[in-house]
């Protein structure tokens, strides 16, 4: 990366409107999963370290009240459509979790890329308590801010004078806990299907 580009970088990690770019990159990633709303705050964590840039407490509390009022507004569009989401691949998947796990998938799906959104849009179309979904949405946004605001934090630590090479560590951790919780998924998967008994032929006698 240039120093052009650096400095650039920093200049947004030093502005105070990063704060309202973090707030709405995480409210729109509640229900528009596109948006690189960890990977900003990962590199926000990332400059708190290594230039002292953004304020990673302030940081990890904007990103968690974006997420938050992101997911409701996802609940509430799935609450709208509901009969638009029964039959699609990712409202099958959440709804089975939540009648799994309840509302602790939301905790879960919240490091699921795609999950999320899949989650809130389920229980807002199953009309799941919004009580209930606050309380483990509140545990879920608060978690995701801090992980997601102490991976880039530490990777600015480990790279104090190489921002870029912090925010590649950071973005590595990242990406490899999602693929082990990608893998434990779909192990769990694997061993629920060979434990459920085999479906007998039907009887075509006459």
């Amino acid at each position: 990366m240039s120093h052009a580009i650096l400095d650039l970088v920093e200049q947004v990690m030093s502005s105070p409107w990063l704060y309202v770019a973090l707030f709405a990159l995480a409210l729109l990633d509640g229900f528009f999963p596109v948006v690189p709303a960890e990977t900003s705050v990962i590199t926000a964590g990332v400059f708190a370290a290594a230039s002292g840039g953004p304020n990673l407490a302030l940081v990890i509390v904007v990103a968690a009240l974006g997420a938050f009022a992101g997911d409701h507004i996802s609940y509430l569009i799935g609450n709208r459509s509901a009969g638009r989401l029964r039959g699609k691949k990712a409202f099958v998947w959440a709804r089975g979790a939540l009648a799994e796990r309840g509302g602790l998938v939301l905790v879960v799906a919240r490091y699921i890329p795609g999950g999320r959104t899949a989650t809130t849009l389920t229980m807002g179309a199953v009309r799941h308590p919004l009580r209930s979904f606050t309380f483990f949405d509140l545990i879920a946004t608060s978690s995701w801010a801090v992980y997601s605001g102490l991976i880039g934090y530490f990777g600015g630590m480990a790279f104090e004078n190489d921002p870029i090479k912090g925010l590649l560590l950071g973005l590595g951790i990242a990406l490899s806990i999602t693929a082990v919780v990608e893998i434990v998924r779909w192990v769990r998967k694997q061993r629920a299907i060979k434990a459920s008994p085999e479906r007998l032929p039907a009887d075509t006698s006459v």
